[in-house]
């Protein structure tokens, strides 16, 4: 069976993938394949099919996944000694890539039956635990043993150890497990044959390496010979769960703690907020029913006061109806895939399920996007549903496309094999006009069907006016401060989410996100309402807009701390790299600005709705 290269963002060699520890490696891409394959001797390449890609799913090609065949090539339950995968002679440039990529702490990442190779992690707490690292490292950087010189060496032979578990009902095995010990050395032999290369400080016996070998510098001209052993290893571990040890995380127990201890307080703070809001809510409502004469109620302030006005229409309505659409479908897509992703369909082990099935997801969703944007269009009284389907279906995608497309051309200036085919990008446009607009198109065609939201109280013609509000009810204000919450529900998963994005890592607990969602949702509209009957007891009723910035604001400070994570965990020195990633953080932080202001939105219409239509108005 063929060990493939997993390919992410550029090719370092014929063998060699991408897995950096660092996003600054993004810029770093000018690197070419074409170039190192020259070194491959013709007939290594003619028997391994070096280069050969493999087909990718939508999610992978977006994801910037190349998997290609490398030339190590073994066959199952066959253990092999110091075989040779090729022979090459560093140039000037070549030496100075593997440089970067050491400097850069690149990894070599690798596939075997769908199982990515991994470093057994050097435990220093005592634990009996193995923990995995993916891939390894390059080369390093260290001392040489007999100049003393500090100097770049790379890793050129590979043990590969293949773990495999017998089922003895069916006398066959699976592989469990693939393991790899990297090392450097320099090897050396007497006279080259292609057919059959024998090397003095590699034998086909145990131990294979010869002791006291010198490890293998990287310098111009300098000869490189490739090698490996593999060996395979009984193991209890069933194919169900081979992945566990991959999902394994080194702080573990930390990261569970604080999603704990996150839940505890939000669930709390929840409850505390539900329980003041619905006693202060009653007594208010108990007391207006009370008022025996319009007089009176003249003579109370509150928000009853501004019930000719708080259904009055708000500027720019059509732009409101497009963002509370777009918003419920972010919202189903983002839902759905969450479940899918309980329940194990989405899990790490299928490479590029998770974005694949989000871009389907989001396009089928536009049937309730054109819904959700028609129905509240006809309640402004909107008369022609093309006009809000049609700007409901392009508006979002469009930014988002457009900076993607922008993004995609800065890797496709690096020469990087992560950027997006043409091809993808033409299927993706085809997808959008074919499935998500004619959907959204009909969904606002169902939803102009139906009779219009009518109103509980009637609004007055003339505006009343809106007494001067104190400093701390200052819409800026109150909209900053409101999206406090909401961020603080999430801004520890958030920070996993991150690693696992931008340093290569395998993110999997989907059942403590999915809490973690459920308490952004309640959070949002909670924390939305509360200021909303704090801004309406104050006779301001400009609650539409405010209502929907108030929570959406949340996505500002998680930017912010995108960029915080950028300047504390990253190490990004050039300035294409910068851009990227700032470019990704933007179109996620404004997907997350359109699903919590909608979460908001529709949250406080709810309750302004319910609380004016429990009150006795004359």
């Amino acid at each position: 069976m063929n060990i493939r290269c997993f390919f992410n963002l550029q090719q370092i060699f014929v063998t060699i993938g991408l897995s950096v520890a660092v996003f600054d490696k993004i810029s770093r891409l000018s690197s070419d394949l074409s170039k190192f394959q020259k070194l491959v001797p013709d007939e290594i390449s003619k028997n391994f099919k070096i280069g050969k890609l493999d087909n990718e799913n939508l999610g992978e090609v977006l994801q910037g996944d190349r998997i290609e065949n490398s030339a190590y090539n073994f066959k199952m339950m066959e253990e092999q000694s110091c075989k040779v995968a090729c022979r090459v002679k560093i140039d000037a440039a070549s030496a100075k890539n593997f440089k970067a990529k050491i400097d850069d702490e690149y990894r070599v990442n690798m596939i075997l039956d769908n199982l990515p190779v991994a470093v057994i992690w050097d435990k220093h707490d005592g634990s009996q635990r193995i923990v995995y690292e993916r891939g390894f490292r390059v080369g390093f950087k260290g001392i040489h043993p007999v100049s003393k010189d500090m100097k770049y060496f790379i890793n050129n032979h590979l043990h590969f150890r293949v773990m495999y578990h017998e089922d003895p009902e069916t006398d066959s095995a699976r592989i469990v497990g693939f393991e790899v010990i990297p090392r450097s050395m320099k090897h050396e032999y007497t006279e080259w044959d292609d057919k059959n290369p024998k090397l003095s400080t590699c034998k086909p016996a145990t131990p294979t390496i010869v002791p006291n070998t010198a490890p293998q510098e990287i310098n111009v001209d300098e000869e490189v010979v490739f090698t490996y052993d593999v060996s395979f290893k009984s193991s209890d571990i069933r194919w169900a769960s081979r992945w566990d040890i991959y999902l394994y995380m080194k702080d573990n127990q930390i990261h569970w703690f604080s999603i704990m201890n996150s839940l505890i307080i939000m669930l709390f703070l929840s409850v505390m907020v539900a329980m003041v809001m619905m006693r202060t809510l009653y007594r208010d409502i108990a007391v207006y029913n009370q008022l025996d004469s319009q007089d009176e109620a003249q003579e109370e302030s509150g928000w009853k006061l501004v019930h000719g006005d708080v259904f009055r229409p708000p500027s720019n309505t059509t732009l409101l109806c497009i963002y509370a659409g777009t918003g419920v479908q972010v919202f189903g897509m983002t839902l759905v895939t969450m479940i899918f992703a309980l329940l194990g369909f989405l899990s790490p082990s299928s490479r590029g399920s998770l974005m694949t099935a989000m871009v389907f997801l989001y396009m089928s969703m536009g049937l309730f996007a054109g819904y959700s944007s028609a129905r509240l269009y006809k309640m402004f009284k909107g008369t022609d549903f093309k006009i809000i389907a049609f700007r409901t279906a392009l508006m979002f995608p469009a930014l988002l496309f457009s900076v993607f497309f922008v993004l995609n051309a800065l890797i496709w200036g690096e020469k990087s094999s992560g950027a997006v085919p043409f091809g993808t990008m033409f299927g993706l446009v085809l997808l959008w006009f074919c499935v998500s607009v004619p959907l959204v198109f009909l969904g606002s065609f169902l939803g102009f069907r139906r009779p219009p939201i009518e109103d509980p109280i009637k609004t007055n013609k003339i505006p009343r006016p809106i007494p001067p509000q104190p400093r701390h009810m200052n819409p800026i204000i109150s909209i900053l401060v409101g999206g406090v919450l909401p961020f603080g529900a999430v801004f520890i998963e958030l920070f996993f989410i991150l690693t696992s994005i931008w340093l290569n890592q395998f993110y999997y607990i989907f059942g403590f996100l999915f809490i973690v969602f459920i308490i952004l949702l309640v959070t949002c509209a909670e924390i939305t309402i509360v200021l909303c009957y704090f801004h309406l007891c104050s006779e301001d009723y400009r609650w539409w807009w405010r209502s929907y910035l108030t929570a959406g604001s949340s996505a500002l400070y998680l930017f912010l701390y995108s960029a915080y994570y950028f300047f504390t965990k990253l190490e990004i020195t050039k300035l294409v790299s910068g851009v990227l990633y700032f470019g990704y953080m933007v179109i996620g932080s404004y997907a997350f600005f359109v699903l919590t202001g909608t979460i908001g939105f529709y949250a406080c219409f709810w309750f302004v709705r319910k609380i004016y239509s429990s009150v006795k108005i004359d």
